[in-house]
């Protein structure tokens, strides 16, 4: 038989980087007593990101972050949406190049993630933000 279910992931950022929230996905999905279905990730805001990325090597984010710095620098002279900083406008590029849903199967109430693999909020924003993810599961 089919369910579906709703829950909120809420984080507090202290400034850009990744956060690591698969063990808070996994711990719903095992309090759930999910067992086989599709569990989607919807970030609700428009300056940060998710991603699923390495999570055993912290070299992999901070290369990451370097080149998207390189890629939208901050105070961009071209942008000229600054409202908040000058960190405003390459926080919302950020985000439109990469994606604020995901999709990860779960099979046998584990989530399906490779070895390495972790899922991510990515602050885009240099300054602290608290940061909601809503979580949908549907399956069995």
């Amino acid at each position: 038989m089919s369910r579906q279910a709703f829950h909120e992931l809420q984080l507090t950022t202290s400034g850009r980087g990744g956060y690591e929230i698969t063990r808070a996905v996994a711990d719903w999905i095992g309090t759930g007593g999910f067992q086989n279905g599709l569990v989607t990730l919807q970030l609700r805001h428009t300056s940060a990101s998710l991603l699923i990325q390495e999570n055993a090597d912290p070299d992999v984010r901070t290369d990451l972050e370097n080149f998207f710095q390189r890629l939208v620098p901050d105070g961009d002279r071209r942008f000229r949406h600054h409202c908040e900083g000058p960190d405003d406008m390459p926080a919302h590029i950020r985000t439109a190049l990469t994606a604020v849903t995901l999709g990860v199967p779960v099979q046998q109430g584990r989530l399906t993630l490779g070895t390495w693999q972790g899922i991510y909020v990515w602050e885009h924003r240099s300054a602290p933000h608290v940061r909601k993810v809503s979580l949908h599961f549907i399956g069995e």
